[in-house]
């Protein structure tokens, strides 16, 4: 069964097409306009093994706001489309990255209920064209877009871009672990009997 979806979404802001394949090999054509942003979105579809293509062109005039908000719903959309019933796939998953000096944890639950744990803080406004006040936003957006939740945590790290690269693979890794089938889960994984 393919897992793939593929979302449009136009505003007067934002115009993004986004294509997903969770069960790809981790290559990416990423183009938002904010070139730090591009390449965290390659480090988390090369290192989740997600087939990503993702488009926006977005109101940069005005800042990168809109864009890596909007991106996330889009990709959370995405995501959720994706995954369909959730039968079979571990639900949970969890990863410590090191990246040289940073060290960053994730963990997601794909409860079909958002939220978002989120404790990191930087010590640059800005890594090339990002804003790193972004990063929340970006996640928080994502959390919501599709149901998931999240908790991001950096245990340490002084150099601005290895702590945020850090965290966009762990986000890969763990979101990797947790969409991926189990053969000894035949439905989905909750007492409910749903996701």
């Amino acid at each position: 069964m393919s897992r793939e979806a593929e979302i449009s979404r136009k505003t007067k802001e934002t115009d993004i097409t986004c294509k997903i394949n969770l069960d790809g090999r981790g290559e990416s054509e990423i183009h938002t306009g904010i070139g730090f942003f591009d390449h965290m979105l390659e480090g988390f579809s090369k290192h989740g093994f997600f087939d990503l293509t993702l488009s926006c062109k977005g109101d940069l005039i005005v800042d990168g706001h809109h864009t890596i908000e909007d991106v996330g719903i889009v990709l959370g959309e995405a995501v959720k489309k994706a995954l369909g019933d959730k039968k079979g796939i571990r639900r949970f998953g969890n990863f410590i990255l090191p990246m040289d000096d940073a060290l960053c944890l994730c963990a997601i639950d794909l409860s079909g209920r958002p939220y978002l744990g989120y404790e990191a803080e930087f010590s640059a406004e800005k890594i090339g064209y990002m804003d790193t006040e972004m990063a929340k936003e970006f996640f928080y957006a994502v959390s919501y877009a599709a149901g998931m939740n999240i908790h991001i945590k950096m245990m340490a790290g002084q150099n601005n871009h290895h702590m945020m690269e850090a965290m966009f693979k762990a986000f890969g890794k763990a979101l990797d672990e947790a969409s991926s089938a189990d053969a000894r889960i035949e439905d989905v994984l909750s007492t409910k009997g749903t996701l």
